[in-house]
């Protein structure tokens, strides 16, 4: 039997959407508004859910407390209240749309979370544009 268990999560976090080899006109026909050279923000909510066996002797497919404190050691104090573009290495050379986010995201987690666990994250720009990685 397979149970999955949800943590939720939140940070704050400016961006810039642009490629830094292609024209101010060319990333504004791409990114529109999301390339304004000072950058703007999001607050971005997130859904991390691991997938596996009930341990037989604690019951947990794994501990919420280590979850909650595995997303606050690899997103929300690396991310939160940064400029993904100028603060976060990951993002120095990986334009840091929501797609890309979430990927590094999953990484980050993944080294954290046993193999035998599968590993899903959901994670919300706004409140109605979301993205959902699973290692796929």
């Amino acid at each position: 039997m397979r149970v999955t268990i949800s943590r939720k999560a939140h940070f704050n976090a400016a961006h810039r959407l642009y490629r830094k080899d292609w024209t101010f006109e060319e990333n504004d026909a791409v990114f529109g508004k999301c390339n304004n050279p000072n950058f703007h923000g999001h607050n971005y909510d997130l859904i991390v859910s691991v997938t596996g066996g009930i341990d037989t002797e604690t019951g947990y497919v794994m501990d919420v407390k280590i979850l909650s404190d595995l997303i606050k050691e690899e997103v929300e104090n690396p991310f939160d209240h940064k400029n993904l573009n100028l603060d976060v290495p990951e993002f120095e050379n990986l334009n840091p749309t929501a797609e890309n986010i979430v990927v590094v995201i999953w990484n980050k987690l993944r080294k954290r979370i046993k193999p035998d666990m599968d590993l899903e994250v959901v994670l919300y720009e706004t409140p109605r544009n979301f993205v959902t990685y699973k290692g796929e």
